[in-house]
């Protein structure tokens, strides 16, 4: 399985941003998880359009944009124009999946659709042939730092499963609450793209928390 760590910027410290990317591109990271909330589809507000294209210039590694935002498809060309090669919709934000995942891959794009906890994956298989990546969300998204919820690893595992009866070649990601004790449980269920924020930024020893998610992902 090609396990691939994708840390997620909304923990990192903005005011040191150019140099813990710098980390992540010196220990192996291939991908950066971007976070845009807008505070209506989830009680918070972060980062856009101009950040990503601010670190889009300073950077070659893979940028995961999360459009945690209610109806992405006003926004889907002003992201992959800023940089972004992967673009997360929110099955739950749009009623338009498919001409929105379509778009994406118009533009050149990976296109991935996200689902939040309480949502059941069962939901999202019409949408197999349409997308290059599931996101199964293992918290309520919206903010950092918060506990796994273990009832999503069903989720992975029916994601994982149906893959594998159909022979489909969709990644499945999970984000939220993982780290370095309880990663192999979403490996074990499926996941292949692993992304975790506190868990990696916010300390004084990036560098061995990025080896240490790096060493165990390498045994699968």
């Amino acid at each position: 399985m090609n396990c691939i760590l994708s840390p997620s910027l909304l923990s990192a410290d903005f005011t040191k941003l150019g140099k813990e990317i710098k980390i992540c591109e010196e220990n192996n990271v291939p991908y950066l998880h971007i976070d845009v909330m807008d505070g209506m589809f989830v009680p918070n507000i972060s980062i856009g359009i101009p950040v990503v294209k601010s670190i889009r210039k300073i950077t070659d590694l893979v940028l995961d944009v999360h459009l945690m935002i209610v109806k992405p498809e006003r926004y889907i060309d002003a992201f992959a124009e800023a940089g972004s090669d992967i673009i997360n919709i929110h099955y739950e934000a749009t009623d338009n999946c498919i001409p929105v995942l379509k778009r994406i891959r118009e533009l050149g794009k990976k296109a991935a659709l996200t689902i939040k906890p309480k949502t059941s994956y069962e939901d999202v298989l019409p949408f197999a042939e349409y997308t290059d990546m599931f996101l199964v969300m293992s918290v309520e998204p919206g903010f950092g730092g918060q506990s796994f919820i273990d009832s999503t690893l069903k989720n992975v595992e029916g994601l994982a499963e149906y893959k594998a009866k159909n022979r489909l070649n969709y990644d499945i990601e999970i984000d939220g609450g993982i780290n370095t004790d309880n990663l192999t449980r979403p490996l074990d269920a499926g996941a292949n793209v692993i992304v975790a924020g506190s868990a990696i930024f916010g300390k004084e020893d990036i560098v061995n928390r990025i080896q240490k998610f790096n060493e165990i992902m390498s045994r699968y």
